[in-house]
């Protein structure tokens, strides 16, 4: 059994037991209380999820397992070539929330490394599609091709004891998570490359190999991969993918169900494909101001013609954050470590000082600050991949170790089925 198992296997006995002691003894307390704009709004701010993984604070930002993202990049294992988290340290301390030694680092990698070759029928379910089908389309449905290998779903027809779900699930996750990077590869490779695939690199670790099997071969688009699978993984449970992929887990459906359902609501532009359409208004804003850096008063009037034409500034703003969100901070820093005379992230850099004020002076935004999608797609281009639409599934690969691991747990502690109440408009008037 590998360290990562045996630990779950310690920790998720005393840890459910002292849910059911919180809800035997607080079940009544009230957490909040839901308002008729929120019924209508989305349910933004109700307080109605358990995710025990990450949690998002408005004022400081995301916190994995209570750690910051500059807490990881100091106290996460490394690569032996670089300086940015290695992500399957991330997942460890997602699962167990404790931070991992190297040697539980390297265990995950190689255990990744051996599950991570596809099924047969994978490619050919994937190379039945045209090949200009969107690559998220491609993701989705390669990841529920998996299906047919469900260990959950077999061992559920077999009558497993419920207390136990969560055993079959972890090894479902650990499969999955091994193969996604094999099917992200192929369909970039497939959708840009003529087809030409590049087996996996048995020395490198998850990131890396993503990279090298991509067809990206230099230290930093390794690094590069490194810090973005990392600090994309996990955005507490509120959010359209962690909640679609919880949603779909709460019926007893397997990881390849709940995983490619909430890939699809990735894939909306008001969540995971915003990062393509970030990228694409940034490249217009260079091509429609002549080319090259504009200056500071160019840009601030195109912002604001932007603006008073009724459309948004693409990457600025978040539901909940209040300030800029950390992982722009930290690919931030990347930027500035590895290419600061990049011309477009000038030009995101300048949009960073020209654009918050800005929104402060039109008074519209709550949150004038940008967030991570503002600032991923500048340094995929600068290391060669110019595919906007592939985006999003490198989104997608990162964002499966957080709703995974999620999902380990609410069958670790036996979350039931969801089923909110809905109300109808006219109930509403009734009561106001």
């Amino acid at each position: 059994m590998s360290m990562l198992k045996q630990k779950m296997e310690e920790i998720i006995p005393p840890f459910r037991e002292e849910v059911a002691a919180i809800r035997k003894d607080h079940g009544d307390k009230k957490l909040c209380d839901v308002t008729v704009a929120q019924a209508y709004g989305g349910m933004r701010g109700v307080k109605v999820m358990i995710t025990e993984t990450s949690a998002l604070d408005p004022d400081e930002g995301i916190r994995f397992r209570g750690f910051t993202i500059p807490d990881l990049q100091e106290k996460l294992p490394h690569a032996a070539e670089g300086e940015e988290p290695l992500p399957e340290g991330l997942f460890y301390l997602l699962m167990t929330g404790e931070l991992p030694t190297q040697e539980n680092v390297a265990e995950i990698s190689r255990e990744w490394q051996e599950r991570g070759s596809l099924p047969e029928h994978v490619y050919k379910t994937i190379d039945a599609l045209p090949k200009n089908t969107h690559p998220m389309t491609q993701f989705s449905v390669g990841i529920v091709a998996q299906q047919t290998e469900s260990i959950f779903a077999a061992e559920y027809r077999s009558g497993i004891n419920k207390i136990d779900y969560w055993k079959p699930v972890y090894e479902d996750t650990m499969n999955l998570l091994a193969r996604l990077p094999a099917l992200a590869a192929y369909i970039y490779r497939r959708s840009y490359k003529d087809g030409q695939i590049i087996p996996a690199d048995p020395s490198l670790d998850w990131g890396g190999n993503f990279a090298h099997m991509m067809g990206f071969d230099t230290k930093m688009f390794r690094e590069l991969m490194r810090i973005y699978l990392t600090i994309h993984a996990d955005h507490e449970g509120g959010n359209v993918s962690a909640h679609t992929t919880h949603l779909v887990g709460s019926t007893l459906s397997d990881v390849y169900y709940a995983l490619s359902a909430g890939m699809n609501g990735l894939a909306g532009p008001l969540h995971g494909l915003a990062n393509q359409e970030v990228l694409r208004w940034i490249m217009g804003v260079k091509e429609e101001l002549g080319g090259g850096v504009p200056t500071m008063d160019e840009l601030k009037k195109f912002v604001w013609d932007t603006l008073a034409s009724g459309n948004v500034i693409p990457g600025y703003g978040h539901a909940v954050l209040r300030k800029t969100d950390p992982r722009y901070s930290a690919q931030r820093e990347f930027a500035l470590k590895h290419m600061p005379d990049d011309e477009l992230f000038r030009i995101v850099s300048m949009l960073y000082e020209v654009v918050p004020p800005i929104l402060l002076e039109q008074g519209k935004a709550k949150n004038p600050w940008p967030n991570v999608d503002a600032h991923s797609g500048v340094l995929l281009v600068h290391n060669g991949m110019h595919e906007y639409d592939f985006y999003t599934v490198l989104f997608g690969v990162s964002r499966a170790m957080g709703v995974l691991a999620s999902t380990v747990w609410d069958r670790a502690i036996g979350l039931p089925l969801e089923r909110p109440k809905s109300l109808t408009t006219e109930f509403i008037k009734s009561i106001i």
